[in-house]
């Protein structure tokens, strides 16, 4: 089917029907309102065979929105890709390779005739300490995480300017804005992803091409099938046995495997309510260039925010030495600091001028005083 003969206008799934109400990004970002009438989106969306990219391309699909959505050549194979809806379109790619990325981009073109959103939720990593994980493992995860992210831009902003407008959601993580025991490559590689968009954003504004930074916290599988789905609960993570310098029960290299098992067990963050809020996203006129999904992410990483600007109150008492050449570095000593012989004669010639003006008052005042009779006489 091709997109371009369907609808241009449905109206969003909203409510009423379940009673329950859903969430809704703030006003001030103008998400779409249930029951107005809409254009709908053609989405790509890589990864989407993770627990998050599952559940967002059944979002977008159960707003009428069109999708293709893009399956890892490593985990998965083309007949498990094929999809029953008439609206979405399942292919391959490893975006590790720049041509494959293309060729997903082309395929879309060629089924649905445009593209308006990509969202980036592929991307995986080793759980260990930083000295366990090998040079193999580390490479991998920058050429999956941050050169895939890098690679689905590259390929995609030149049809994007050419349309004067398009869409990124990029997911990263709080590991993004936190390091986190265990998974010091993966933050490594999500600061990366998180540099390259804010930075993008800078160069593509006068485009009309907009990008938010998705972070979500712990997030569980809660999909209907979920109980029955084979995949792993944390599937995108790969844990590596630990040495024996970090292998003790409290050690905080384990720290992320201990949260795989917590994430078990306390059942955090729902992904279906997740991928309701990033397809709101992806409509909504005034996206922020970071969304934090769940009270994890948002504590956590406020904390740590909380925790720089603290640190940063604590030393803005230092300085830097001034440049030789800079106004008044004569009277600094080696330090930065203004040289002691120098302010005592400073100080001196300030008690000379202060003595100096009071002469000069004295001398003043008669005259002044006689001005003051003269005047009052005549």
């Amino acid at each position: 089917m091709d997109a371009v003969h369907s609808p241009n206008v449905v109206s969003v799934a909203g409510s009423e029907s379940t009673g329950k109400p859903k969430l809704q990004l703030p006003p001030s970002c103008d998400p779409p309102a249930p029951g107005v009438p809409r254009k709908p989106l053609v989405w790509v969306v890589f990864g989407g065979t993770g627990h998050m990219g599952r559940s967002l391309v059944k979002a977008a699909l159960s707003h009428g929105d069109y999708v293709t959505t893009v399956g890892r050549v490593h985990e998965s194979t083309p007949e498990s890709m094929i999809q029953d809806h008439e609206n979405c379109l399942g292919t391959l790619c490893d975006v590790r390779q720049k041509d494959s990325v293309a060729s997903v981009i082309q395929k879309t073109l060629t089924r649905f005739g445009r593209i308006d959103c990509i969202a980036n939720c592929s991307g995986y990593g080793v759980i260990g300490a930083c000295e366990d994980q090998d040079e193999h493992e580390i490479r991998n995860q920058f050429e999956t995480n941050f050169m895939g992210t890098l690679h689905i831009i590259q390929c995609t902003l030149p049809y994007f300017r050419q349309q004067n407008g398009g869409r990124y959601l990029i997911f990263s993580s709080t590991s993004g804005a936190l390091g986190v025991p265990g998974l010091g490559p993966y933050c490594a590689t999500k600061y990366a992803v998180e540099g390259l968009v804010e930075a993008m954003l800078y160069e593509v504004d006068s485009f009309n091409v907009k990008a938010t930074l998705v972070e979500p916290g712990l997030v569980r599988r809660d999909e209907p099938d979920h109980m029955t789905n084979p995949l792993p609960t944390w599937g995108h993570f790969l844990i590596k046995p630990a040495s024996e310098p970090y292998s003790h029960a409290s050690s905080p290299a384990l720290h992320a495997k201990r949260m795989v098992q917590w994430l078990g067990d306390r059942q955090p963050t729902s992904a279906v309510k997740c991928a309701e809020l990033v397809w709101q996203l992806g409509h909504c006129s005034y996206p922020p260039l970071r969304l934090l999904l769940g009270s994890y992410a948002i504590e956590s990483i406020r904390d740590r925010l909380r925790s720089v600007t603290e640190e940063l109150e604590d030393w803005k008492h230092l300085n830097f030495p001034v440049a030789p050449d800079a106004p008044g570095a004569d009277r600094l000593d080696k330090d930065g600091k203004e040289d002691k012989e120098d302010k005592e004669g400073q100080g001196e010639r300030d008690d000379r001028d202060e003595d100096r003006d009071e002469d000069m008052g004295d001398s003043v005042s008669p005259s002044q005083g006689d001005v003051q009779m003269k005047s009052e006489g005549t």
